[in-house]
Protein backbone atom coordinates (compact mmCIF):
# COMPACT_ATOMS: atom_id res chain seq x y z
CA UNK A 1 0.00 0.00 0.00
CA UNK A 2 1.46 3.37 -1.02
CA UNK A 3 0.93 5.97 1.72
CA UNK A 4 -0.52 9.39 1.03
CA UNK A 5 2.21 12.01 0.89
CA UNK A 6 2.12 15.09 3.10
CA UNK A 7 4.04 18.29 2.45
CA UNK A 8 7.68 17.47 3.24
CA UNK A 9 8.89 18.90 6.49
CA UNK A 10 11.79 18.50 8.88
CA UNK A 11 11.54 18.79 12.66
CA UNK A 12 13.81 20.89 14.83
CA UNK A 13 14.25 19.95 18.50
CA UNK A 14 16.65 22.48 19.94
CA UNK A 15 19.84 22.27 17.86
CA UNK A 16 18.82 18.91 16.35
CA UNK A 17 17.21 18.90 12.91
CA UNK A 18 15.49 15.69 11.87
CA UNK A 19 15.00 14.89 8.19
CA UNK A 20 11.53 13.58 9.00
CA UNK A 21 9.22 14.64 11.88
CA UNK A 22 9.17 11.13 13.33
CA UNK A 23 10.15 9.76 16.76
CA UNK A 24 10.35 6.16 17.95
CA UNK A 25 8.55 5.95 21.29
CA UNK A 26 10.40 4.36 24.19
CA UNK A 27 9.09 0.84 24.88
CA UNK A 28 10.40 -1.26 27.77
CA UNK A 29 12.16 -4.38 26.58
CA UNK A 30 11.79 -3.31 22.93
CA UNK A 31 13.67 -0.13 22.01
CA UNK A 32 17.14 -1.33 22.87
CA UNK A 33 20.10 -0.56 20.62
CA UNK A 34 19.33 -3.50 18.33
CA UNK A 35 15.79 -2.40 17.52
CA UNK A 36 16.78 1.25 17.19
CA UNK A 37 19.51 0.35 14.71
CA UNK A 38 17.08 -1.76 12.70
CA UNK A 39 14.46 0.99 12.51
CA UNK A 40 17.14 3.51 11.54
CA UNK A 41 18.24 1.29 8.65
CA UNK A 42 14.82 1.83 7.05
CA UNK A 43 13.99 5.45 7.83
CA UNK A 44 14.84 8.77 9.43
CA UNK A 45 13.93 10.49 12.67
CA UNK A 46 14.76 10.28 16.37
CA UNK A 47 15.06 6.85 18.00
CA UNK A 48 14.65 6.93 21.78
CA UNK A 49 16.02 4.45 24.32
CA UNK A 50 14.02 2.35 26.71
CA UNK A 51 12.84 4.23 29.81
CA UNK A 52 15.78 4.64 32.19
CA UNK A 53 15.16 5.03 35.92
CA UNK A 54 17.07 8.03 37.24
CA UNK A 55 17.90 6.45 40.60
CA UNK A 56 19.37 3.41 38.87
CA UNK A 57 21.43 5.69 36.65
CA UNK A 58 22.71 7.78 39.54
CA UNK A 59 23.60 4.59 41.41
CA UNK A 60 25.24 3.28 38.22
CA UNK A 61 23.29 0.07 38.10
CA UNK A 62 25.15 -2.22 35.67
CA UNK A 63 22.07 -3.12 33.58
CA UNK A 64 21.11 0.55 33.33
CA UNK A 65 24.59 1.64 32.27
CA UNK A 66 24.37 -0.96 29.49
CA UNK A 67 20.97 0.34 28.36
CA UNK A 68 22.20 3.91 27.94
CA UNK A 69 24.99 2.86 25.59
CA UNK A 70 24.51 3.62 21.90
CA UNK A 71 26.02 1.98 18.86
CA UNK A 72 28.49 4.18 16.99
CA UNK A 73 26.02 4.39 14.07
CA UNK A 74 23.32 6.02 16.20
CA UNK A 75 23.11 9.77 15.60
CA UNK A 76 21.50 11.63 17.24
CA UNK A 77 21.53 9.64 20.48
CA UNK A 78 18.40 9.86 22.62
CA UNK A 79 17.69 8.70 26.18
CA UNK A 80 14.39 8.79 28.07
CA UNK A 81 14.50 9.19 31.84
CA UNK A 82 11.88 8.37 34.46
CA UNK A 83 12.09 9.92 37.90
CA UNK A 84 10.02 11.44 40.69
CA UNK A 85 12.62 13.22 42.81
CA UNK A 86 13.82 16.57 41.41
CA UNK A 87 17.33 16.21 42.83
CA UNK A 88 17.77 12.67 41.48
CA UNK A 89 16.45 13.61 38.05
CA UNK A 90 18.80 16.60 37.98
CA UNK A 91 21.75 14.39 38.93
CA UNK A 92 20.88 11.84 36.25
CA UNK A 93 20.68 14.56 33.60
CA UNK A 94 24.07 15.90 34.67
CA UNK A 95 25.62 12.43 34.32
CA UNK A 96 24.27 12.10 30.79
CA UNK A 97 25.50 15.55 29.80
CA UNK A 98 28.89 15.54 31.52
CA UNK A 99 29.76 12.02 30.38
CA UNK A 100 28.40 12.58 26.84
CA UNK A 101 25.88 9.73 26.80
CA UNK A 102 23.24 11.43 24.62
CA UNK A 103 22.38 14.31 22.30
CA UNK A 104 18.76 14.48 23.47
CA UNK A 105 16.98 13.72 26.76
CA UNK A 106 13.28 13.02 27.23
CA UNK A 107 11.41 12.86 30.54
CA UNK A 108 8.65 10.28 30.98
CA UNK A 109 5.37 11.53 32.45
CA UNK A 110 3.17 9.14 30.51
CA UNK A 111 3.75 5.62 31.82
CA UNK A 112 0.36 4.10 32.87
CA UNK A 113 1.72 0.89 34.42
CA UNK A 114 0.27 0.37 37.93
CA UNK A 115 3.65 -0.33 39.57
CA UNK A 116 4.67 3.18 38.46
CA UNK A 117 1.47 5.19 39.01
CA UNK A 118 0.68 3.66 42.42
CA UNK A 119 3.82 5.37 43.69
CA UNK A 120 2.94 8.68 42.06
CA UNK A 121 5.19 8.32 39.02
CA UNK A 122 4.59 8.33 35.28
CA UNK A 123 1.19 9.62 34.19
CA UNK A 124 0.20 10.28 37.81
CA UNK A 125 2.95 12.80 38.51
CA UNK A 126 1.77 15.88 36.55
CA UNK A 127 -1.26 16.04 38.88
CA UNK A 128 1.15 17.53 41.43
CA UNK A 129 1.86 20.79 39.64
CA UNK A 130 4.66 22.03 41.89
CA UNK A 131 6.53 18.75 41.75
CA UNK A 132 6.18 18.56 37.97
CA UNK A 133 7.43 22.14 37.59
CA UNK A 134 10.40 21.49 39.90
CA UNK A 135 11.48 18.33 38.07
CA UNK A 136 11.24 19.84 34.60
CA UNK A 137 12.84 23.16 35.54
CA UNK A 138 15.83 21.54 37.24
CA UNK A 139 16.25 19.01 34.42
CA UNK A 140 16.24 21.70 31.73
CA UNK A 141 18.80 23.70 33.68
CA UNK A 142 21.04 20.64 34.13
CA UNK A 143 20.74 19.72 30.45
CA UNK A 144 22.28 23.00 29.34
CA UNK A 145 22.74 22.91 25.57
CA UNK A 146 21.33 19.38 25.27
CA UNK A 147 17.65 19.62 24.24
CA UNK A 148 15.28 18.22 26.84
CA UNK A 149 11.70 17.22 26.05
CA UNK A 150 8.74 15.73 27.92
CA UNK A 151 6.30 12.97 26.98
CA UNK A 152 2.97 12.80 28.78
CA UNK A 153 -0.62 11.58 28.66
CA UNK A 154 -3.87 13.51 28.81
CA UNK A 155 -4.05 12.86 32.53
CA UNK A 156 -5.07 10.28 35.10
CA UNK A 157 -8.66 9.87 33.89
CA UNK A 158 -11.31 12.04 32.23
CA UNK A 159 -12.04 13.78 35.53
CA UNK A 160 -8.38 14.51 36.26
CA UNK A 161 -6.77 15.85 33.10
CA UNK A 162 -3.32 17.36 33.37
CA UNK A 163 -1.88 17.82 29.89
CA UNK A 164 -2.73 21.49 29.27
CA UNK A 165 -1.39 22.65 32.63
CA UNK A 166 1.68 20.44 32.23
CA UNK A 167 2.23 21.66 28.68
CA UNK A 168 2.24 25.30 29.71
CA UNK A 169 4.53 24.60 32.68
CA UNK A 170 6.97 22.65 30.50
CA UNK A 171 6.97 25.40 27.87
CA UNK A 172 7.72 28.03 30.51
CA UNK A 173 10.49 25.83 31.94
CA UNK A 174 12.28 25.82 28.59
CA UNK A 175 11.74 22.37 27.13
CA UNK A 176 12.67 21.95 23.47
CA UNK A 177 9.49 20.06 22.54
CA UNK A 178 6.73 17.93 24.06
CA UNK A 179 4.79 14.85 23.03
CA UNK A 180 1.26 13.84 23.99
CA UNK A 181 -0.09 10.31 24.01
CA UNK A 182 -3.75 11.15 23.55
CA UNK A 183 -5.11 8.77 26.16
CA UNK A 184 -5.43 8.92 29.94
CA UNK A 185 -3.66 6.54 32.27
CA UNK A 186 -6.98 4.85 33.03
CA UNK A 187 -7.41 3.99 29.34
CA UNK A 188 -4.00 2.31 29.20
CA UNK A 189 -3.82 1.51 25.43
CA UNK A 190 -7.49 0.67 24.93
CA UNK A 191 -10.12 2.32 22.74
CA UNK A 192 -9.27 5.10 20.32
CA UNK A 193 -6.77 7.87 21.00
CA UNK A 194 -8.37 11.31 21.37
CA UNK A 195 -6.51 13.29 18.75
CA UNK A 196 -8.54 16.40 19.61
CA UNK A 197 -6.40 16.66 22.75
CA UNK A 198 -3.31 16.99 20.55
CA UNK A 199 -5.04 19.85 18.74
CA UNK A 200 -5.81 21.53 22.06
CA UNK A 201 -2.22 21.19 23.27
CA UNK A 202 -0.89 22.57 20.00
CA UNK A 203 -3.16 25.58 20.40
CA UNK A 204 -2.04 26.10 24.02
CA UNK A 205 1.70 25.67 23.40
CA UNK A 206 3.00 27.97 20.70
CA UNK A 207 6.76 28.37 21.15
CA UNK A 208 8.01 24.78 20.86
CA UNK A 209 7.05 21.75 18.72
CA UNK A 210 4.14 19.57 19.86
CA UNK A 211 4.24 15.91 18.79
CA UNK A 212 1.29 13.54 18.64
CA UNK A 213 1.20 9.92 19.77
CA UNK A 214 -1.50 7.26 19.68
CA UNK A 215 -2.99 4.96 17.02
CA UNK A 216 -0.40 5.46 14.30
CA UNK A 217 -0.43 2.08 12.59
CA UNK A 218 0.59 3.29 9.12
CA UNK A 219 2.10 6.25 7.32
CA UNK A 220 -1.40 7.32 6.29
CA UNK A 221 -2.36 7.53 9.97
CA UNK A 222 0.60 9.82 10.59
CA UNK A 223 -0.28 12.07 7.66
CA UNK A 224 -3.87 12.25 8.89
CA UNK A 225 -2.86 13.03 12.48
CA UNK A 226 -0.66 15.92 11.40
CA UNK A 227 -3.34 17.28 9.07
CA UNK A 228 -6.15 17.00 11.63
CA UNK A 229 -4.30 18.25 14.71
CA UNK A 230 -1.67 20.61 13.33
CA UNK A 231 1.00 18.82 15.37
CA UNK A 232 4.63 19.22 14.34
CA UNK A 233 5.53 15.53 14.25
CA UNK A 234 4.51 12.05 15.31
CA UNK A 235 5.69 9.58 17.93
CA UNK A 236 5.26 5.93 16.96
CA UNK A 237 5.19 3.06 19.44
CA UNK A 238 3.22 -0.17 19.01
CA UNK A 239 2.66 0.44 15.29
CA UNK A 240 6.26 -0.50 14.49
CA UNK A 241 6.29 -3.78 16.43
CA UNK A 242 7.32 -6.38 13.89
CA UNK A 243 7.34 -3.63 11.24
CA UNK A 244 10.57 -1.63 11.60
CA UNK A 245 10.25 -0.67 7.92
CA UNK A 246 7.31 1.54 8.95
CA UNK A 247 9.92 4.24 9.53
CA UNK A 248 10.78 4.13 5.85
CA UNK A 249 7.11 4.59 4.98
CA UNK A 250 6.91 7.50 7.44
CA UNK A 251 10.04 9.15 6.07
CA UNK A 252 8.75 8.91 2.52
CA UNK A 253 5.32 10.25 3.50
CA UNK A 254 6.44 13.06 5.80
CA UNK A 255 10.08 13.88 5.18
CA UNK A 256 12.15 15.44 2.46
CA UNK A 257 13.69 13.61 -0.53
CA UNK A 258 16.69 12.41 1.47
CA UNK A 259 14.72 11.22 4.51
CA UNK A 260 14.04 7.63 3.47
CA UNK A 261 17.05 5.36 3.29
CA UNK A 262 15.49 2.73 1.05
CA UNK A 263 12.91 2.34 -1.67
CA UNK A 264 9.34 1.34 -0.73
CA UNK A 265 9.35 -2.28 0.34
CA UNK A 266 7.40 -5.19 -1.05
CA UNK A 267 6.70 -6.94 2.23
CA UNK A 268 6.63 -10.49 0.98
CA UNK A 269 7.18 -13.26 3.50
CA UNK A 270 10.79 -13.43 2.31
CA UNK A 271 11.29 -9.74 3.10
CA UNK A 272 9.70 -10.08 6.55
CA UNK A 273 11.67 -13.23 7.38
CA UNK A 274 14.93 -11.50 6.51
CA UNK A 275 13.99 -8.47 8.64
CA UNK A 276 13.26 -10.84 11.53
CA UNK A 277 16.63 -12.52 10.99
CA UNK A 278 18.41 -9.16 10.90
CA UNK A 279 16.71 -8.16 14.16
CA UNK A 280 17.93 -11.37 15.80
CA UNK A 281 21.45 -10.77 14.53
CA UNK A 282 21.48 -7.25 15.99
CA UNK A 283 20.17 -8.56 19.32
CA UNK A 284 22.99 -11.09 19.45
CA UNK A 285 25.43 -8.25 18.83
CA UNK A 286 23.78 -6.07 21.49
CA UNK A 287 23.83 -8.72 24.21
CA UNK A 288 27.14 -10.17 23.00
CA UNK A 289 25.48 -13.52 23.64
CA UNK A 290 23.82 -15.62 20.94
CA UNK A 291 21.55 -17.48 23.35
CA UNK A 292 20.31 -14.33 25.04
CA UNK A 293 19.79 -12.50 21.75
CA UNK A 294 17.77 -15.39 20.35
CA UNK A 295 15.69 -15.62 23.50
CA UNK A 296 14.88 -11.93 23.16
CA UNK A 297 13.75 -12.22 19.52
CA UNK A 298 11.15 -14.82 20.52
CA UNK A 299 8.69 -12.19 21.78
CA UNK A 300 8.71 -10.54 18.34
CA UNK A 301 7.56 -13.62 16.39
CA UNK A 302 3.82 -12.92 16.47
CA UNK A 303 4.31 -9.28 15.48
CA UNK A 304 6.54 -9.98 12.48
CA UNK A 305 4.44 -12.79 11.06
CA UNK A 306 0.98 -11.36 11.75
CA UNK A 307 -1.25 -12.25 8.79
CA UNK A 308 1.35 -14.34 6.97
CA UNK A 309 1.00 -18.07 6.17
CA UNK A 310 3.23 -19.21 9.01
CA UNK A 311 1.49 -22.00 10.88
CA UNK A 312 1.17 -22.47 14.60
CA UNK A 313 3.79 -25.20 14.84
CA UNK A 314 6.35 -23.13 12.96
CA UNK A 315 5.57 -20.08 15.09
CA UNK A 316 6.06 -22.17 18.21
CA UNK A 317 9.43 -23.36 16.91
CA UNK A 318 10.47 -19.77 16.14
CA UNK A 319 9.42 -18.81 19.66
CA UNK A 320 11.86 -21.32 21.14
CA UNK A 321 15.01 -20.74 19.08
CA UNK A 322 18.40 -20.58 20.74
CA UNK A 323 20.72 -19.96 17.79
CA UNK A 324 20.81 -18.00 14.56
CA UNK A 325 21.33 -21.27 12.71
CA UNK A 326 17.99 -22.52 14.04
CA UNK A 327 16.32 -19.34 12.73
CA UNK A 328 17.92 -19.88 9.31
CA UNK A 329 16.73 -23.48 9.19
CA UNK A 330 13.17 -22.53 10.07
CA UNK A 331 13.07 -19.68 7.55
CA UNK A 332 14.19 -22.16 4.90
CA UNK A 333 10.97 -24.14 5.45
CA UNK A 334 8.70 -21.13 4.76
CA UNK A 335 6.89 -20.30 1.53
CA UNK A 336 9.03 -17.24 0.99
CA UNK A 337 7.21 -16.27 -2.20
CA UNK A 338 4.02 -15.59 -0.23
CA UNK A 339 2.91 -12.00 -0.98
CA UNK A 340 2.07 -9.26 1.46
CA UNK A 341 -1.32 -10.29 2.94
CA UNK A 342 -2.77 -6.77 3.08
CA UNK A 343 -5.30 -6.01 5.81
CA UNK A 344 -4.48 -9.20 7.71
CA UNK A 345 -1.01 -7.80 8.48
CA UNK A 346 -2.15 -4.27 9.30
CA UNK A 347 -3.91 -2.51 12.15
CA UNK A 348 -3.34 -2.66 15.88
CA UNK A 349 -0.30 -4.43 17.28
CA UNK A 350 0.67 -5.16 20.85
CA UNK A 351 -1.54 -5.42 23.90
CA UNK A 352 -4.22 -2.78 24.27
CA UNK A 353 -5.37 -3.71 27.75
CA UNK A 354 -8.70 -2.58 29.14
CA UNK A 355 -9.78 0.61 30.89
CA UNK A 356 -9.19 0.40 34.61
CA UNK A 357 -9.12 2.57 37.67
CA UNK A 358 -5.55 3.89 37.96
CA UNK A 359 -3.48 2.71 40.89
CA UNK A 360 -2.51 5.81 42.89
CA UNK A 361 -1.05 6.63 46.29
CA UNK A 362 -3.64 7.14 49.04
CA UNK A 363 -5.07 10.65 48.87
CA UNK A 364 -3.20 11.51 45.68
CA UNK A 365 -6.19 13.24 44.06
CA UNK A 366 -7.22 15.25 47.11
CA UNK A 367 -4.89 18.12 46.21
CA UNK A 368 -2.72 19.26 43.34
CA UNK A 369 0.01 20.13 45.78
CA UNK A 370 2.42 17.62 47.30
CA UNK A 371 1.42 16.78 50.87
CA UNK A 372 3.18 14.60 53.46
CA UNK A 373 1.48 11.33 52.49
CA UNK A 374 2.23 11.85 48.83
CA UNK A 375 5.86 12.64 49.64
CA UNK A 376 6.10 9.37 51.55
CA UNK A 377 4.76 7.42 48.57
CA UNK A 378 7.26 9.07 46.25
CA UNK A 379 10.18 8.14 48.51
CA UNK A 380 10.23 4.58 47.16
CA UNK A 381 8.70 5.23 43.75
CA UNK A 382 11.73 4.54 41.65
CA UNK A 383 12.49 0.93 40.95
CA UNK A 384 15.93 -0.58 41.39
CA UNK A 385 16.20 -1.30 37.68
CA UNK A 386 15.09 0.51 34.58
CA UNK A 387 11.92 -0.19 32.66
CA UNK A 388 8.17 -0.03 33.15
Amino acid sequence: MTPTLAPARSLRIGPITLDAPVVLAPMAGITNTAFRRLCREYGAGLYVSEMITTRALVERNAATMRLIRHHESETPRSIQLYGVDPATVESAVRIIVEEDHADHIDLNFGCPVPKVTRKGGGAALPWKLGLFRDIVTRAVRAAGDIPLTVKMRKGIDVDHLTYLDAGRIAEDAGVAAMALHARTASEFYSGTADWSAITALKEAVTSVPVLGNGDIWSADDAVRMMAETGCDGVVVGRGCLGRPWLFGDLARALGGPDAARAEPVDATLDFVAQAFRRHAELLVDFFDDEGRGCRDIRKHVAWYFKGYPVGGELRAQLASVSTLAEIDALIATMDLDAPYPGAAAEGQRGRAGTPKRPALPDGWLSSRELGHEASTALADAELDTSGG
